[in-house]
């Protein structure tokens, strides 16, 4: 089969690799129908996250036919179309029982490794390091899927693969930071990135009863948070976003603030100079710009959210504002399974349409490419969708009339 492998950073190439196999009686095996790039395979991409291995399979936003089942598998059978969630889950231990999938105690077999680094393991995650499990990742014509009865969903046939699609990741994900925040029918939610799960986590907030602020340098980013959202927007290096934001709520400042940026932020002025140096020499391993000026802006007693990944250490970490505003963090990798079904029924009553947010399909085979437009935000590229089915030469089909300026 075909899959996307990593090679080192900045190195990836599609090439010709033995097709998966059941392992256990529990996996099913998906062909894939559609595969997605995510913000946080651009840290594998630009090499900050550990225990990554020459030739990995990447990919952890996807979906398909199933294709075989082993022995045990109840829930799903060859021939459904089926989406499946990024964390793998047992279903069965502590944390899956209490719904917290992606804290899954059973489904990393390298979980000491990860221990290592965080004090615990939590679950395995799709072609996302060797300390994340060494699963093979789903942009590839075909994945192993372990615990094929507590992870994939089957979809109805109403829907397109395009529409269903994002339940793998990135709209859970920005649901579950908007949940994160506690919202009120009135509060003000600022949302810094208007990527993918920025967006998500916008229009959460949004159908929660939320006045939403993003907040992003990108001119069509920031016009998509309008349409698609319904956002108020702030261009960071055109606006002071603390000035801004201090004057919401009668001076009180938002009531939640989300990062849905991560350990790559890009910032402003000294500090942000400071915090790019710090990560290039290594005295920092993430870059926590988005995260800082969050802290910085979030009203007294507020919640800041964190959907954006974030791997290792974070220099200038305000933690006496946080203090003494009172502050309550909520973050961590999205439990998918918790929120899956409820999801879908939004997609399902035409809430939203996620396949909006799509601008570039193409190919498996130019994935390597769209991995760079994708990270450098070239040719207004917000969301890149790979189609293994496609034939290799065939052009990138280009959306950006949805964020064109007026």
């Amino acid at each position: 089969m075909k899959a996307l492998r990593w090679h080192g950073t900045h190195d990836l190439s599609v090439d010709t690799v033995d097709d998966p196999q059941i392992l256990d009686p529990n996996d099913c095996i998906i062909k894939t129908s559609l595969t997605a790039i995510c913000g946080s395979d651009l840290h594998l991409f630009d090499g900050y996250i550990p225990s990554m291995e020459d030739g990995d399979i990447l990919g952890h936003e996807f979906m398909g036919e199933v294709v075989e089942v082993g022995g045990a598998v109840q829930n799903v059978k060859k021939g459904d179309r089926v989406v499946v969630p990024f964390p793998i889950a047992c279903g069965h231990c502590h944390y899956c029982n209490r719904d917290e999938h992606s804290l899954c105690d059973t489904s990393n077999p390298n979980k000491d490794m990860q221990a290592a680094a965080y004090g615990f393991g939590a679950a395995g995650i799709f072609g996302y390091s060797h300390m994340m499990g060494g699963f093979a990742g789903g942009q590839a014509e075909y994945v192993r899927v372990p615990y094929a009865d507590v992870g994939p969903l089957k979809v109805p046939d109403s829907l397109t693969d395009e529409q269903v699609l994002f339940l793998t990741d990135i709209y859970p994900t920005g649901y579950q930071a908007a949940v994160n925040c506690d919202i009120q029918e009135g509060d003000v939610v600022a949302v810094w990135g208007c990527g993918p799960v920025g967006l998500f986590a916008q229009i959460s907030a949004a159908m929660m009863g939320a006045q939403v602020i993003a907040i992003d340098r990108f001119p069509e980013r920031l016009r998509m948070a309008e349409q698609f959202a319904g956002s108020t927007t702030i261009h960071y290096e055109d606006e002071d976003v603390f000035a801004k934001l201090e004057e919401v709520n009668d001076g009180r400042g938002p009531n939640a603030c989300i990062d849905a940026v991560g350990l790559e932020a890009h910032g402003t002025g000294i500090t942000g100079v400071a915090q790019k140096v710090e990560q290039e020499v290594r005295l920092q391993t993430d870059r926590g710009s988005a995260l800082i000026e969050a802290i910085q802006s979030c009203g007294k007693g507020g919640t800041v959210s964190i959907p954006g990944v974030y791997g290792g250490v974070v220099n200038h970490f305000n933690i006496g504002a946080a203090f003494g505003k009172g502050l309550t963090f909520k973050m961590g990798q999205t439990h998918v399974q918790r929120y899956i079904k409820d999801l879908l029924g939004h997609i399902e009553a035409g809430d939203l349409d996620p396949s909006y947010i799509i601008t570039h399909k193409a190919p498996l085979e130019k994935g390597p490419e769209l991995y760079e437009t994708f990270r450098d935000k070239e040719d207004d590229c917000v969301k890149v969708v790979l189609d293994p089915s496609w034939d290799a030469d065939r052009e990138v089909e280009v959306r950006t009339e949805k964020v064109d300026a007026d």
